[in-house]
């Protein structure tokens, strides 16, 4: 039974400007997953602390918004590794 990745949770920390427009500034914080059977589960950065979310209004719970789930960026090539040098006989010491 496969999970596949439906949507990205996100918290709202903060406001920003750009071309005179005010824009919500979003830090993920998990992922929504379902199963072949419709089951759901989230799973949420074991760092996420919901207390340093901003609070303005005082309230006693946080939202937690839910993005169409975007595909990870594909992970890069591995470097090829560099060649060992070639093992030196005792004799190519120059000392």
């Amino acid at each position: 039974m496969a999970w596949r990745r439906v949507r990205d949770l996100a918290v709202k920390t903060g406001e920003y400007e750009k071309d005179g427009e005010t824009k919500g500034r979003y830090e993920n914080i998990g992922a929504m997953w379902k199963n072949d059977d419709g089951d759901l589960m989230l799973t949420m950065k074991r760092t996420f602390n919901p207390a340093g979310v901003p609070n303005p209004d005082g309230r006693d719970s946080v939202v937690v918004s839910m993005f169409e789930a975007k595909e990870k960026e594909q992970p890069r090539q591995a470097e090829k590794p560099k060649p060992k040098p070639a093992p030196m006989d005792s004799d190519d010491i120059p000392f």
